[in-house]
């Protein structure tokens, strides 16, 4: 399984971003899709994630802010984020997981956001 992940840049505080990633691979249908960051010196937290079903999960930080989306045809899980500040500068990471006989967990190289105050 391979995650690409694409949309990272600098932005200024206030600005919107759209983060993508397409996973490929063999995926399980049933899965979850998410994003995480790590921010210099932090641990990695949770950003946002959504199940193939629709159900979603955001981190206290950005429930409000951002939006997470996915198409489960192309595998592929966005995030739009809006209000950008600056404690958002971070490697945003994308992932896919998914639960059989064992947990699968994949991570993508991650994008950098930096968001000039």
């Amino acid at each position: 399984v391979q995650l690409q992940a694409s949309g990272g840049g600098l932005v200024q505080a206030g600005g919107s971003l759209r983060l993508s990633c397409a996973a490929s691979g063999s995926i399980f249908s049933h899965n979850t899709m998410g994003w995480y960051r790590q921010a210099a010196g932090k641990q990695r937290e949770l950003v946002a994630r959504i199940s193939s079903a629709g159900s979603i999960n955001y981190g206290d930080s950005v429930e409000g802010r951002f939006t997470i989306s996915r198409d489960n045809a192309k595998n592929t899980v966005y995030l739009q984020m809006n209000s950008l500040k600056s404690e958002d500068t971070a490697v945003y990471y994308c992932n896919v997981r998914w639960t059989t006989l064992a947990t699968m967990d994949y991570w993508g190289k991650g994008t950098l956001v930096t968001v000039s105050s």
